[in-house]
């Protein structure tokens, strides 16, 4: 599998670009600079689980738009909790689920990491 901040590079050039977005624009709305989101569309800065979850909303996606097919957590983690949660608003159900995707996206990205080479160690 490619790096995963490769990959999470890959999917926000193509949002957007599906949006029709500078990296200027994306910058503005994400409160930060273009060369930050340059740096993340190349891997070379790896966005935080949070800088996710606004590209995400930005976006309109859910957060593992993000993540490879493989990372993406089962269809019954989401049925059961909405199972136990049915009496609420749609909206409440909505962000709920989003915090549940945030929450396992962070623990996603741990496991995933890619560790860094140290200097001076050979391989």
């Amino acid at each position: 599998m490619e790096d995963i901040y490769q990959h999470i590079g890959s999917k926000i050039r193509t949002f957007r670009g599906d949006f029709k977005m500078s990296q200027d624009d994306l910058a503005k709305k994400m409160k930060t600079t273009a060369n930050t989101i340059s740096r993340w569309e190349t891997g070379v800065y790896q966005p935080t689980v949070g800088d996710l979850d606004k590209l995400a909303r930005i976006f309109e996606q859910p957060i593992w738009a993000f993540f490879p097919v493989e990372v993406k957590p089962p269809t019954e983690a989401h049925q059961s909790l909405l199972s136990a949660t049915g009496d609420l608003p749609k909206e409440d159900l909505d962000e709920l689920r989003r915090y549940a995707d945030f929450i396992r996206a962070g623990n996603a990205l741990k496991k995933l990491k890619t560790p860094k080479k140290q200097k001076g160690k050979s391989d």
